[in-house]
């Protein structure tokens, strides 16, 4: 039987408003009474999601910062820093690029320079990242980094951030987590590896957990677990590797995914 569930959120969970789906709160509801631990996973920041969840009264499993920082009622259960050196150097390198912007994502705050503050990034960097932090420059930040992450305006981060960042892959690891964003971890970080730290920790199968998602970086976490969906809008590659697929995130696809589960009995 299904014990944890993980989903994604922007494009899978979240409507086209970036909204909980309507029927979010009796389906977690329904959950908690089944003993099936609910777990947003996300590359948002670990504030955001706690913040994203407040007016629901369920104790949830929070996967942020693309599964590199993991905590369960505030509790810490995995993290997964990068080295410092390499998070500055990109940036470095992200300063050079116009009309790019980068994040310094830190174990305290996510990390932005002032003079990029403006209010196009202010705005989609608060969807994101509620606890935030202004710098006069990303070098030398009080703080240790779990990812860089890299936002482009245009929606266009496979061709104005990745090409440019490709020469760092031989020592971290360079995703797309959407069409404006672009995230950089250590190596082995991702959202498959923080399910399996879950897994672990909790004494869970691959077997006892489903996921959803719909791009790249949830590739990972769809092999990390037995009752993978792909929803409907989701990436090609998603489509490929997960065992089922649902209705897309503006249909309601996730909650539809598990009432599924529910009929099937694989959720008691």
């Amino acid at each position: 039987m299904i014990k944890i569930i993980f989903s994604d959120m922007d494009g899978t969970l979240l409507d086209a408003n970036g909204n909980v789906p309507d029927g979010f709160a009796e389906v977690a509801a329904d959950l908690a009474r089944r003993g099936v631990l609910f777990a947003p996973s996300s590359g948002r920041q670990y504030d955001s999601l706690r913040d994203s969840f407040a007016p629901f009264p369920q104790d949830f499993l929070y996967l942020a910062e693309n599964g590199t920082v993991v905590k369960h009622k505030d509790q810490l259960v995995f993290r997964s820093l990068m080295d410092k050196g390499i998070a500055e150097e990109i940036l470095a390198r992200v300063e050079q690029m116009p009309e790019i912007y980068g994040v310094f994502c830190g174990t305290k705050s996510g990390y932005v320079c002032e003079d990029e503050y403006v209010p196009g990034f202010r705005d989609e960097l608060h969807q994101y990242y509620t606890n935030t932090t202004e710098l006069p420059t990303l070098r030398d930040v009080p703080d240790e980094p779990v990812k860089v992450s890299v936002y482009d305006p245009t929606g266009h981060a496979d061709t104005r951030i990745y090409p440019y960042l490709k020469e760092f892959e031989d020592r971290v690891q360079v995703v797309l987590a959407s069409k404006n964003w672009l995230d950089v971890m250590r190596f082995g970080a991702n959202k498959g590896a923080a399910v399996r730290a879950v897994q672990e920790r909790f004494g869970i199968a691959p077997d006892e957990c489903a996921a959803f998602g719909d791009y790249l970086n949830d590739t990972e976490m769809m092999g990390a677990v037995t009752y993978s969906f792909a929803m409907a809008n989701a990436h090609p590659k998603i489509k490929e590797i997960a065992r089922y697929e649902t209705a897309s995130n503006v249909d309601g696809g996730v909650l539809k995914g598990i009432r599924r589960l529910m009929e099937e009995g694989l959720i008691r």
